[in-house]
């Protein structure tokens, strides 16, 4: 579905996407996120051009049937926030180990913004495990639509910006590699995002 909905999104959105020569050619990746709004993994799989698996909070299913059934078809892997999420490592080591493509979004859930959310490592401990690299990618202008600040649907600018990859190989001297991993994730996102303020709606509904 990516060429209707390619085009699709095209028409309704001023978006960029830059930094694709970053991605691999071929084996598994994972692409790794900040993360405003619902409209994120349909704009990163659009940028990848690849399917996408994304870790999903299992909170996000059981809604509908027909959102279920769509979720699962696209690969998605529920992971709770309360109980320990060894089944959706287990499912997302499978994905990786078969040669396909990993989603995370490491901020745990939408955000209000960048910076506000702690950190989590799965996305590390995972590359380190199979040896996949991540593929940092930072996004502006979807906290506009779909998001914490704005639930309604909105026409934002939207900028993403792929970057360069990080090869778990380079972090297996340091003493603790998965931080390491995370860390160089998150300044990457922090170069790109630090300065930036969020342009969201008007509260009475007016841009």
């Amino acid at each position: 579905m990516k060429h209707p909905v390619g085009w699709f999104t095209r028409v309704l959105l001023d978006g960029e996407i830059r930094g694709r020569e970053h991605l691999p050619q071929d084996g598994p990746f994972i692409i790794t996120a900040n993360h405003l709004s619902l409209m994120d993994p349909v704009l990163v799989t659009l940028a990848v051009g690849r399917l996408v698996n994304y870790m999903a909070l299992d909170e996000l299913f059981g809604r509908t049937k027909a959102g279920d059934e769509i979720m699962y078809y696209l690969g998605s892997i529920a992971i709770s926030r309360e109980r320990p999420p060894l089944g959706a490592l287990q499912q997302a080591l499978r994905v990786l180990e078969d040669g396909d493509l990993l989603g995370v979004f490491p901020e745990g859930g939408r955000a209000l913004h960048w910076g506000e959310r702690s950190i989590k490592n799965g996305a590390a401990w995972l590359s380190i495990a199979t040896g996949a690299p991540i593929i940092p990618c930072s996004i502006t202008g979807t906290e506009a639509t779909l998001s914490l600040a704005a639930p309604g649907i909105h026409l934002p600018s939207v900028r993403l910006v792929l970057h360069p990859r990080l090869d778990p190989g380079t972090y297996i001297d340091r003493v603790d590699p998965v931080a390491a991993m995370m860390k160089d994730w998150q300044s990457v996102l922090n170069n790109q995002l630090g300065h930036w303020r969020p342009d969201l709606p008007r509260s009475d509904g007016q841009q």
